[in-house]
């Protein structure tokens, strides 16, 4: 990253790299977009607007369960983003030289018409496996989302909106901000087009979608990454219970408190009170669950 690209990330916490894919590669991700979309493999959804007035809209996304585990030709533009050396020299920045794939990739359009998604994660509370973390000149965040975008997103005209600094928070956010309704001028919705990619701080900047008003479809592929010690999402899922993680007949005998500390890395922990632990006025070593009791 130059001087600019880090002034700009830090700052703002996305940054839009112009003109990082040809048209032909481009069109070789429309074609196998094209192919899910023709077979049916496809999905839409609503209600992402929630209560907001300002995103309401018809349905928006489509998407496919794993875009690297398409049959012949199809997967190839898809892998080749993977490591594309513009992500890969900018990454070593972001999240440090150990990068991972957490999830996706994720197939994500919008029609003339569709809802918004209304603005999610924050700075605040702190959250480890995605914060963002600047000291001695060196930059680090947990959790960093590569977007490449296959048509043009004007600005004002819907697509990726973000609050400006939100990674870097210091108070609530109020909720017109969130779903837009009255966000004083907080909320950007910066232009992208064909063939840019899109990194932002997933989870320590607050982000979503406004409504799509242009006559073309949005087009985009989410791709997922973390440092090397983070844990979002995907599989850490199912791996992180303490009987799968290690063994079964290792954690028969222990106590639930003692199963908290063993179980594996995920994200979930924050929301499972059987994973944190607390200590009663007697002394005794208990996990949250026990101790609501």
């Amino acid at each position: 990253m130059n001087a600019r690209e880090r002034y700009y990330w830090d700052l703002t916490g996305h940054l839009v790299v112009p003109g990082v894919l040809p048209e032909r590669e481009v069109d070789d991700i429309n074609r196998t977009l094209d192919y899910l979309i023709d077979s049916g493999a496809v999905s839409e959804s609503e209600g992402g607007s929630r209560n907001s007035t300002f995103l309401q809209g018809g349905k928006t996304w489509w998407s496919f369960a794993n875009l690297l585990d398409l049959p012949g030709d199809y997967a190839s533009p898809i892998r080749r983003l993977l490591v594309h050396p513009e992500v890969v020299v900018r990454l070593r920045t972001m999240c440090g030289p150990g990068f991972r794939l957490d999830h996706g990739p994720q197939f994500q359009n919008a029609r003339k018409g569709a809802e918004g998604l209304t603005l999610h994660g924050a700075g605040a509370p702190h959250r480890d496996f995605v914060a963002y973390h600047n000291q001695a000149g060196e930059m680090y965040c947990g959790g960093v989302t590569v977007t490449w975008n296959l048509t043009d997103c004007p600005a004002g005209g819907g697509g990726f909106a973000a609050a400006i600094g939100s990674h870097k928070l210091d108070f609530p956010m109020p909720l017109g901000v969130r779903n837009c309704d009255d966000d004083g001028g907080a909320v950007v919705q910066p232009e992208v087009k064909a063939g840019d990619a899109l990194f932002f701080m997933d989870g320590a900047q607050t982000h979503g979608t406004h409504p799509w008003q242009n006559d073309h479809e949005r087009r985009s592929i989410l791709l997922k990454y973390a440092s090397r010690t983070s844990a979002r999402s995907g599989v850490s899922r199912q791996l992180y219970p303490p009987n799968i993680y290690w063994d079964a007949n290792i954690v028969e005998e222990m106590t639930p408190a003692q199963r908290a500390v063993i179980a594996g890395p995920g994200w979930n922990f924050r929301s499972d009170p059987t994973l944190s632990l607390t200590v009663e006025e007697d002394g005794r070593v208990v996990t949250d669950a026990e101790s609501a009791h």
